[in-house]
């Protein structure tokens, strides 16, 4: 018989035997939660998710704000069978009641940020049977749930027991969506022993998480990176997490860096460029002894700048929902701007070209890791686990080129998807807002560096004969129906699109074209003759695949 394995108990009974009951577990704006006060509450809500009729393996979605409610939440449903599922507290509630529909998830678990989100969602989820929520639901701007709603303070209330559901470690233990490599949100299933692979691999041989380290995310909880900041790492070794419940700003993580003392900071590079943006101190960060990041490439540039600005060296790594953390980064007193690192251990790594061979230092092909983190795979999702979890290894998707020393550095996307604020982002989910604009025909949208060197949605837009719109109004249209982060940098208009022989789109030559559309334009230099010269706004020739290009 397997061992039996619970990764709530790894995280937080393991704490209380080796002592640390008194010790603060969480900090925040919501106050000082101890181990032992944690562990309580876990153990009464773990008691009451049971008695209200949530089953071993069933799913909670949890549309939850970074919050010790959320920490109880995520570690009661997994020590009692259950499987919590974090979503993105920026979806709107359209989104929610899909994943609610795809997760066929019993509960809805909610802090009260959302409340308005989490009812209109449960109306189009009829496989829900009730809410979780930190207040009622109910009120003069807020309609009344359409399933019962339990909330937390009464569960947590609730007597406790010690029953422990009797999983081991590769029972299926939490999920997390993610659009990836394929564009459309699926669930990469976890399992237990997953959470003891990243807690001591990276976060103990690589970012050096102790006891007294205080660690701080810019990157919220439902994200696999803030997840792994905000709540595995920390909990791992007796160490505190600081939960700040409000969306990310430079000036609020700061402020909250100083007042509760963290050591630990983590972010993405969009976050990194805003900082240095927003004008902060350079003795903003003083307590902190360690960045890290994550999402998307860190650029040498912006490397360069925020360190000697804040005097804190940052670990730039690259990690995937799919293998829940990091598996590829710097190392503290070795990192090489511009780069990635070197392979995290435990995790094993190729870099192949487009026949699944692999390829010698200095040549780039499409990045593969092998690791016990990794997902069983996508829920319901055949074909794209096909797709990416190529039996022990799994495609990340990304175009990465490894040096002499083991360093690799990323290339950028190997297909049409892009990051944008460390987040994917399907070309097709915005083009698809921008065509339902009246004037707009046609629209392609690529990637193209900003002035940090940092990746962000550009739009090339073909409009209806007869048909009038700016830049301005499609750019607030698409504002309108998707997260901020996804919404076009820059609308250029044009008369068409390189295409290949057979008529298929350019996207290669658009990105190309895109390359200065968000930077001041470098001095023009003269075509060399026979090559054609394409400006935004105007027609553009059809064109042919050269050799060994895809289009």
């Amino acid at each position: 018989m397997p061992q039996l394995f619970n990764a709530c108990e790894y995280l937080l009974d393991r704490r209380l035997a080796a002592g640390d009951g008194p010790r603060t577990a969480l900090a925040g704006p919501a106050g000082d939660v101890s181990y032992a006060a944690l562990h309580d509450q876990v153990r009464r809500v773990s008691a009451s998710l049971r008695k209200i009729g949530l089953q071993p393996e069933q799913r909670v979605l949890m549309l939850m704000a970074d919050s010790p409610q959320f920490v109880v939440m995520y570690l009661a449903a997994m020590r009692m069978g259950a499987i919590p599922v974090p979503v993105s507290t920026m979806s709107r509630a359209d989104g929610v009641a899909e994943l609610l529909r795809d997760s066929r998830a019993r509960f809805l678990a909610v802090t009260r940020e959302f409340a308005a989100t989490a009812v209109a969602a449960a109306a189009g989820a009829p496989e829900l049977t009730g809410m979780l929520a930190d207040g009622p639901l109910t009120g003069e701007a807020l309609p009344g749930s359409p399933v019962p709603v339990h909330l937390l303070g009464e569960l947590a209330a609730g007597p406790p027991d010690d029953v422990v559901y009797p999983t081991t470690a590769d029972s299926p233990a939490f999920w997390l969506y993610t659009s990836g490599t394929t564009g459309q949100p699926k669930a990469a299933m976890h399992r237990h022993a997953s959470i003891q692979v990243v807690c001591e691999t990276y976060g103990t041989q690589v970012l050096g998480i102790r006891r007294d380290d205080r660690c701080l995310s810019a990157a919220k909880a439902f994200f696999a990176y803030g997840l792994g900041n905000s709540l595995l790492f920390p909990l791992s070794v007796g160490a505190s997490a600081v939960l700040v419940p409000d969306p990310s700003r430079p000036d609020l993580i700061a402020d909250a860096a100083q007042k509760y003392g963290a050591t630990l900071f983590f972010a993405g590079p969009t976050f990194f460029a805003n900082m240095l943006r927003g004008s902060l101190p350079a003795d903003a960060l003083a307590g902190v002894r360690l960045a890290a990041s994550a999402g998307e490439a860190l650029p040498a540039s912006l490397y360069t700048r925020w360190t000697s600005h804040f005097g804190v060296d940052i670990l730039d790594g690259i990690g995937m929902t799919e293998v829940l953390h990091i598996f590829l980064s710097n190392r503290p007193g070795q990192a090489r701007a511009g780069t990635t690192g070197v392979a995290v251990p435990g995790y094993d790594l190729r870099v192949l070209d487009e026949a699944g061979h692999e390829v010698p230092p200095g040549i780039p092909g499409t990045l593969f890791v092998r690791g016990d983190s990794a997902a069983t795979g996508y829920w319901s999702r055949y074909d794209a686990s096909r797709q990416v979890f190529q039996g022990e290894w799994l495609r990340t998707g990304d175009t990465y080129v490894r040096d002499a020393d083991g360093y690799y550095a990323c290339l950028g996307r190997t297909g049409d998807m892009l990051k944008a604020s460390g987040i994917w982002v399907s070309p097709a989910e915005v083009e698809a807002q921008l065509l339902a604009h009246p004037a707009v025909a046609q629209a392609v949208v690529v990637a193209a560096p900003d002035s940090e060197g940092l990746e962000k949605p550009v739009a090339y837009v073909i409009l209806e004969p007869g048909q009038a719109a700016t830049e301005d109004e499609l750019v607030e249209f698409c504002r309108q129906a998707l997260p901020s982060f996804k919404r076009p940098r820059k609308v250029v208009f044009v008369g068409g699109y390189p295409t290949t022989a057979t008529g298929k789109i350019r996207r290669v030559e658009l990105r190309r074209m895109a390359a200065t559309v968000l930077v001041p334009a470098p001095v023009p230099v003269e075509p060399v003759l026979g090559e054609a010269v394409v400006r935004p706004g105007e027609p553009v020739p059809g064109d042919t695949v050269l050799p060994g290009e895809t289009g």
